[in-house]
């Protein structure tokens, strides 16, 4: 059911400053629709009773199907200045010499809270004005007259942003089709309070500290441009409370080849709040990126840092190893990183180089432990852990999840590497200082990777080849050189009695070799038992070689436990490997 309500506030004949509310009419579905009209030299301001309005996309529907449609005219044109629903910031506005509002009700709706007021005042030489009040931090979209059609030709239309002084605010352009000029160009204009005259391509402003105008200007049109979208706009405002006078230096000045990345943490589906990202004073974004050797000065225009995390990457090349000359080359986090207000998630590095170059990573001080099941890695108690990859241009392997305060002193990868320092959420960054890792790029190994275990004080060393969540990789083969503290040796014993694979191509082999002897060692197949435990006396290796598994069938897996057990001072040590 439709109800049609004319009222001419050109003749004095208009409800001024009275609110107006559509009819208690239960059961029934209906639109309520006030025609006002005024002079051509005055213009209508259309009022709205809290919880205000919130602008929607033309196609969608608000969740109560309570809505507001707004309109205008222009030279007998009508134009559609948007539609709205309820419980938003928009609690004006303003159009010229005549606005038309339609109230679509469902039956069930409750008119409470949907009323409507009327002032006459003076000409507002544009299309429309929507102001919108803020309170607390909101992030809005809106979009322009007759969106997603053409915005008028020669027309413009402002939106008024009102805000408290603790707060900022900064914009965004969602999406905007441009129009063929014939005379003037579009643009849009900013009153900060200063103007400020931008593209529509170009960056809008942000960091913005008191209330501001935006004006939408387009130009006069190619009418022979029929095809052509035309002009539209669609954009946020995110009001957001404000840290302007606090300001945090990133001295990245020295860390060539650093990208740095602040952004917003990843909450799955739940809601958190914008935060806006600054570098300079109108230079901000939601998702700010940071090349290394600058001086940065970051500011933040958000409540709440902790909805942001920081992420870095550092690429290391070497193409020739007597021009590069990396050797024990400190994988350094800057110190900025430590008192910097966002959460450090991550930093890599990437140590790219040649085929026939490799890799050599040490822990100088704290040696790794290799996280496994046995003995797992507590992130929180150290503050950080390693993910370790190796690549090549067609595949990439992970050969596992490492942390401070073990036996493993260095790995040597054939390929490129990936080094990825993980800080678990709300983790102590002042536990980075002890991370202790060097590169160094060496001569070409055979092997995909070899460890050095150097035991310090462990009683047990628990080791398993790479990739493990998805088995070693086809035709990959991995060394452990193992060396037993003084006066103790040690008790190598496997996960399980087999290698449990079937192979299609090739052999998969265990090889464990005593260093100091030249014999044969112990070997064993795929097919074959594995040994149920050995008693090693010297530093001794321990190989496992891949082939290709069948498809479909168990990938390799495998773990080693070496238990270091004191020798008692009669004992004879009469090393026999067979």
């Amino acid at each position: 059911m439709c109800f049609l309500l004319y009222l001419d506030c050109s003749t004095g004949g208009c409800p001024l400053n009275v609110t107006l509310q559509p009819s208690d009419l239960g059961g029934l579905n209906r639109t309520f629709i006030w025609n006002i009209v005024t002079s051509k030299n005055s213009g209508l301001i259309l009022g709205f009773s809290t919880p205000w309005l919130r602008q929607i996309h033309p196609s969608s529907l608000c969740s109560d199907l309570v809505s507001f449609n707004i309109s205008t005219y222009v030279r007998d044109s009508s134009y559609n200045i948007g539609t709205f629903c309820s419980n938003g910031t928009i609690t004006r506005i303003k159009v010229q010499e005549r606005g038309v509002i339609a109230l679509s009700l469902p039956w069930n709706a409750n008119i409470k809270g949907l009323g409507i007021s009327i002032t006459n005042r003076s000409s507002i030489r544009r299309l429309s004005i929507v102001e919108s009040v803020f309170h607390q931090q909101s992030l809005v979209s809106l979009l322009s007259a007759n969106y997603p059609g053409p915005f008028p030709p020669n027309e413009q239309m402002t939106w008024k942003f009102i805000f408290p002084e603790s707060y900022a605010a900064s914009v965004q352009f969602l999406n905007y089709t441009l129009p063929t000029c014939v005379k003037k160009e579009e643009n849009v204009l900013y009153y900060l309070p200063k103007s400020t005259l931008l593209k529509l391509a170009d960056k809008q402003p942000a960091n913005i500290l008191s209330s501001f105008n935006l004006s939408l200007q387009n130009c006069e049109v190619d009418k022979l441009m029929s095809g052509h979208p035309g002009l539209s706009l669609n954009f946020s405002v995110t009001i957001q409370k404000s840290e302007q006078n606090k300001i945090y230096p990133l001295d990245l000045l020295n860390e060539k080849g650093l990208i740095v990345r602040i952004r917003k943490r990843s909450f799955g589906r739940q809601f958190t709040p914008v935060c806006v990202i600054c570098k300079g004073s109108t230079d901000c974004n939601s998702d700010l990126v940071l090349e290394g050797g600058k001086y940065y000065r970051i500011s933040f225009l958000c409540d709440n840092l902790s909805s942001l995390v920081v992420t870095a990457e550092k690429v290391i090349e070497c193409w020739n190893l007597t021009a590069c000359n990396i050797r024990n080359m400190s994988l350094a986090i800057p110190q900025s990183f430590i008192g910097f207000p966002v959460q450090l998630e991550s930093y890599t590095w990437k140590l790219i180089a040649p085929e026939y170059i490799s890799t050599e990573i040490v822990s100088k001080s704290t040696y790794l432990q290799q996280h496994v099941s046995d003995k797992p890695c507590n992130a929180t108690d150290v503050g950080f852990t390693y993910d370790i990859l190796s690549s090549t241009n067609k595949s990439e392997f992970k050969l596992g999840t490492f942390c401070p305060n073990g036996s493993i002193e260095k790995i040597q990868i054939r390929d490129n590497v990936t080094i990825i320092l993980n800080v678990p959420r709300n983790g102590d960054l002042k536990k980075l200082p002890t991370h202790d890792l060097h590169v160094s790029f060496v001569s070409f190994i055979k092997e995909e990777c070899m460890f050095t275990v150097s035991p310090k004080t462990e009683d047990t060393v628990y080791l398993q080849t790479p990739q493990w969540d998805y088995g070693l990789p086809d035709y990959v083969s991995v060394s452990w050189s193992i060396s037993l503290p003084k006066k103790r040796s040690g008790r190598l014993k496997f996960g399980k009695d087999k290698m449990d694979i079937s192979c299609e191509m090739g052999r998969a082999y265990v090889n464990i070799r005593e260093q100091q002897d030249d014999g044969p060692g112990i070997v064993r197949r795929e097919d074959q038992q594995l040994p149920s435990v050995l008693d090693m006396y010297s530093a001794f290796w321990v190989n496992i070689s891949n082939c290709k598994p069948w498809t479909g069938t168990r990938k390799l897996k495998l773990q080693v436990s070496i238990t270091f057990n004191q020798i008692s001072p009669g004992e004879i040590l009469l090393i026999n490997i067979s």
